[in-house]
């Protein structure tokens, strides 16, 4: 059976509260702030670990996106435990490209400037965005055929990683926070390949923020 990487939404009223059991997940703040044990997140700040956890929202509420990678069977479709919440599940896929040994989650922000663009390229994994601010249209290459998707703030996306995919920003700053499931060898280093040998050689528009580089397990050995 293929893992699943999930990307839910989680709104929490004053004071709600959710319990996380232990899995491989990366936490982003959209606003708000949330208690995880001593530390406090607030707006666009992310945590990443691998134990099961208590969020905690401040006296004002919080909205959270929480990537996660399901391996068990017994964790899929399982709601969380919690109070004051209403969490909805933005996409989940099953991973069919997960590389082998060892491996790494990456949970990243990519920014561009207006107009921006990331010329035709792919990534050494699999992985799921979710756009925060301005707009992009996404263009996949599969075999011999490309699909074009539009996508504004809330909108997520899948990327499988060998599929060659270029992206175009709207005329206005555009960002999205990714959660991708990587080869260990890339910790710290730039999964990107550019499938174009005059791209390569480009100036690039595009600028990251990375939040989380955590050493998982593998899931094909």
């Amino acid at each position: 059976m293929n893992p699943m990487l999930r990307l839910c939404e989680d709104v929490f009223s004053n004071h709600g509260a959710m319990e996380l059991s232990a899995l491989p997940r990366m936490i982003f703040v959209v606003h708000g702030s949330v208690a995880i044990g001593d530390r406090i997140l607030r707006d666009e700040e992310a945590f990443g670990g691998q134990g099961a956890i208590m969020l905690k929202a401040g006296s004002a509420g919080a909205t959270v996106w929480r990537w996660e990678l399901i391996i068990r069977e017994a964790d899929f479709g399982r709601p969380p435990p919690g109070s004051g919440l209403i969490s909805h599940e933005k996409l989940a896929v099953m991973l069919a490209t997960v590389p082998a040994g060892a491996l790494l989650l990456r949970g990243d922000s990519v920014a561009f400037p207006p107009g921006g663009c990331a010329y035709l390229h792919r990534h050494q994994g699999p992985g799921i965005r979710c756009l925060i601010e301005g707009g992009i249209r996404i263009d996949t290459q599969v075999g011999n055929q490309v699909r074009s998707t539009s996508y504004g703030p809330g909108g997520a996306w899948y990327e499988t990683g060998p599929d060659g995919v270029f992206a175009q920003a709207a005329d206005r700053l555009t960002r999205f926070i990714r959660v991708m499931v990587l080869p260990r060898a890339y910790l710290g280093k730039s999964s990107v390949e550019y499938l174009n040998e005059a791209d390569k050689a480009k100036p690039k528009s595009q600028s990251y923020k990375i939040f989380v580089d955590m050493p998982i397990p593998g899931i094909r050995e």
